[in-house]
């Protein structure tokens, strides 16, 4: 399945970052929320998570509702994949950045699968 992925975009002085990844026929919008503000050394509070058709249509998880919110192990899973995402051998390609960039995705594809109803 082909993918997009679309990582920080912010406002400026913001503590809310928006990543997505866009697939052939849906897109994943995760939205971070941090505490303190992102010149400085922020921490990442909480993740939620919405899939959405490429119109832009919110489509429902299986117990109804428009988002999911990453928590327990898999915000910890989280965390770690988005520090490779933003770290110093990613941005200056001293690592596999097409691995790094597949682990993220196919971590966030898992919770769109457990949590949706994908048709």
């Amino acid at each position: 399945m082909n993918y997009t992925l679309e990582l920080n975009t912010q406002e400026p002085g913001s503590n809310i970052v928006f990543n997505n990844i866009v697939f052939d026929a849906f897109k994943v919008n995760i939205v971070e929320r941090h505490i303190g503000t992102m010149r400085s050394r922020s921490k990442l509070n909480h993740v939620l998570f919405k899939v959405r058709t490429l119109d832009n249509d919110l489509i429902k998880t299986k117990a109804g509702n428009g988002r999911i919110k990453i928590k327990g192990e898999d915000f910890e899973i989280y965390q770690r994949s988005m520090q490779n995402l933003a770290s110093y051998e990613y941005k200056n390609k001293l690592i596999n950045r097409k691995k790094v960039e597949e682990e993220y995705v196919h971590f966030i594809l898992r919770l769109v699968i457990s949590n949706y109803t994908l048709n």
